[in-house]
């Protein structure tokens, strides 16, 4: 288990012609309360569990394990989630030492574009892409198991 820190971001321009990779993925929730997660993500051809605790007051940082399974295992489990499954495509792009994770989402969630860095400490330095918007860090409206049950759909004109 390892301490994730992480900053959101919208994405306000373009950013696919400076992805290196990108990847489609399908996530669900098979419990979700009280901040803490248990995660069954389908990324191409990859199965995962992921299990995360609640977010610290700023909302950066985390406790996470993460595991690969098979993914017929994934497929399985997918089917006893609860309801609202994530649809997006993850884009990678280099800035800096740092990369970020791009995901543009679909479904219920269409029209969100968001992107997130992974960051060693909370004041480490960082350089933003040009296509980084305003900062949605610790805005519980943009977690993915929260866009699940409240999808961007509901409430997209409110930012």
């Amino acid at each position: 288990m390892h301490l994730e820190i992480e900053r959101k971001f919208l994405v306000v321009g373009e950013f696919r012609d400076q992805a290196f990779s990108f990847s489609r993925i399908r996530q669900g929730y098979i419990s979700s309360g009280n901040g803490r997660t248990v995660r069954i993500r389908i990324r191409d051809d990859k199965g995962f569990l992921t299990i995360k605790g609640p977010s610290d007051k700023a909302g950066l940082g985390r406790y996470e394990f993460e595991t690969e399974i098979p993914v017929s295992d994934a497929e399985e489990l997918m089917t006893i989630c609860e309801p609202g499954i994530i649809d997006k495509t993850r884009y990678l792009v280099r800035s800096g030492n740092h990369i970020f994770e791009v995901d543009e989402f679909y479904g219920d969630n269409e029209g969100l574009i968001m992107a997130e860095v992974e960051l060693q400490d909370e004041n480490e330095p960082f350089e933003k892409p040009s296509f980084i918007g305003k900062e949605v860090t610790g805005d519980r409206r943009f977690y993915n198991s929260h866009m699940r049950y409240n999808p961007f759909k509901l409430w997209k004109d409110q930012i």
